[in-house]
This record gives C-alpha cells, structure tokens and sequence, in this order.
C-alpha cells in the first residue's frame, strides 16, 4: 500500500476513535451523532466558500454512489445501534466486523483488485484482531459462541450491520474513483443528514434535539472537525488504495480505542485487548509492506 494512502487512512482511523468517544461521552447517542453531522456539513459548507473553482458537476453514477453509500452507512448505524442495544458487547461486536471479510471479496468480484499474498496475510491479522478485542478470552468457547446465537435478534442485526457496510464501501470506493474525493465526502454527508433528519422528525424525538445540544454543546462544537477529518481523510486514502486494504487498515482505530479508553476513560486493558491490538498492527505492516 502507498504510503501517503496509508497516513491518511491511518489518521482517519484516530480521528474514527475520537470522534466514537465523544460519542460515548454524550448522552442521547442517536441524537448527538446527529448533531455531529450538522457540525461536519457547516464546516463543508464555510470549506466550499475558500475552495477554488466551481463546485464540479457529479456525474449520473456518483450520485448513484452517494445515494447507496449513505443509506448503506445510515442502515449500519441503525442495526449497530440495535445490536449493542439489545446484545451482550462481546456477542454482537465481533459480528460487526465481518464486513472485512467482504469487502476484499466484493473488491476482487467488483472492482477487480489483484490481492497479494502478504497483503491477503495482513488483512486475515486485522479481521483476527477486530473479531478478538472485545472478547473476553481467547476460549474455543468464547471464539465460537458469536455464531452460536443466530437465533438472537442482537446477533443478526450484528452480521447484517457487517454485511450492509461492505456494500457501502464499495459504493465509496467507485464513487472516489473518478471524483474529488472532497467533493463526494460532501455530498455524502449531506445525503446522510437528510436521512438522519428525516428520522429525528418522528414524534419520538420531540424535545431531545434542543436538549442534547444544551447539555453538550462544547462537545458537538469539538466533534464537527473530528468527523470530517476522519470522513474526508478517508476517502482521500481511498481514492489512492484498494478498498480491500483500506477498510481493514481502518481497524486500527481499535488500537487508538484502546489507548484512549486506558488513558482518558479510565478503562482496563486486559491480555485480550493488548493481543488484538498487536495483530492489527501486525496486518496493517503486512498490508502496507505486501500488500
């Protein structure tokens, strides 16, 4: 993998872990991811004034792509949200990631990546260590007991969370291809706002918007930059990587979890999360140096 793919997709990744943990400082979860997408698209909008030239017109198929990787990013929100909701962290979390294993599979099927061999060992490295980190030891019985339990509502709207983002970074992946990657991060961003809007006009959530933001204001204020940077970073890798490498490498925003978790949060950092933190690491090297 290029190096300059690498850094970006690398600081994307601790922009990732930043903004999630703002997130889990907050207090009504859907309500402040909200906010931080209204944040990230006014400082888009103020970005567009300084930017030289007209705004380049997308073609038909990019917004096609716009569309799909919004509603594809939305869905995976939304059945996360309902997986960690209603699941146990250690069931549902290690399900979540199984997009990793589809998204080389649909970058050779689709886009006709070519994988290496050091390339295809880094990203079985990071799909090892993201399935692990929330594990609570490394059992046969704790390996297997996430696929013990389809029955569970939590466990498949885990696997489908997984399954629907790997559709939509392929969708991210074509829309960069022949596009301004800042340009389609835009236009993605705003389409998910639309979408997240029209969810928060539910009479449901009369009321919590407003106070949301009156009790953490400072928080939404500090997020905006986070998520772009993390959103435009990665996009800016993407157009430069295969989408079979990106999105693995990505995962070591669960090394900066950890290290922000231990360090600021005052979370523990037992002998399972300091292994799959090393794997990653070690898929992210064979990736970039074999891959």
């Amino acid at each position: 993998m290029d190096v300059i793919a690498l850094i970006f997709i690398v600081f994307s990744a601790l922009m990732h872990a930043l903004w999630n943990m703002q997130v889990k400082q907050s207090g009504d979860k859907t309500v402040f991811i909200w906010w931080m997408f209204v944040a990230s698209s006014v400082l888009m909008n103020l970005l567009l004034i300084f930017l030289p030239g007209p705004f380049p017109p997308p073609h038909d198929v990019t917004w096609l792509w716009a569309v799909i990787g919004a509603v594809c990013f939305v869905l995976y929100h939304l059945f996360n949200g309902i997986a960690y909701r209603q699941g146990d962290l250690s069931l549902t979390y290690p399900l979540a990631q199984t997009s990793m294993i589809y998204v080389p599979l649909w970058g050779v099927l689709f886009l006709h990546e070519q994988l290496t061999l050091g390339g295809i060992v880094g990203v079985v490295c990071v799909v090892s260590g993201a399935y692990c980190v929330q594990l609570p030891d490394f059992s046969l019985r704790s390996l297997l007991r996430p696929f013990r339990n389809l029955a569970n509502p939590s466990v498949r709207a885990a696997l489908l969370a997984g399954f629907i983002y790997s559709i939509g970074s392929i969708a991210d992946k074509s829309g960069v291809i022949d596009y301004s990657p800042f340009y389609f991060t835009y236009i993605l961003v705003m389409m998910m706002l639309l979408t997240m809007s029209l969810n928060l006009c539910r009479g449901r959530y009369r009321g919590r918007v407003l106070r949301e933001w009156q009790q953490h204001k400072r928080l939404i204020l500090y997020s905006g930059p986070v998520m772009l940077g993390s959103f435009i970073s990665f996009r800016y890798g993407l157009s430069l990587a295969p989408v079979s490498y990106a999105v693995p490498v990505r995962q070591v925003n669960v090394l900066f979890g950890v290290l922000i978790g231990v360090l600021f949060l005052g979370e523990s950092c037992g002998r399972v999360r300091i292994t799959a933190a090393c794997l990653i690491v070690l898929g992210v090297l064979g990736i970039h140096f074999g891959g």
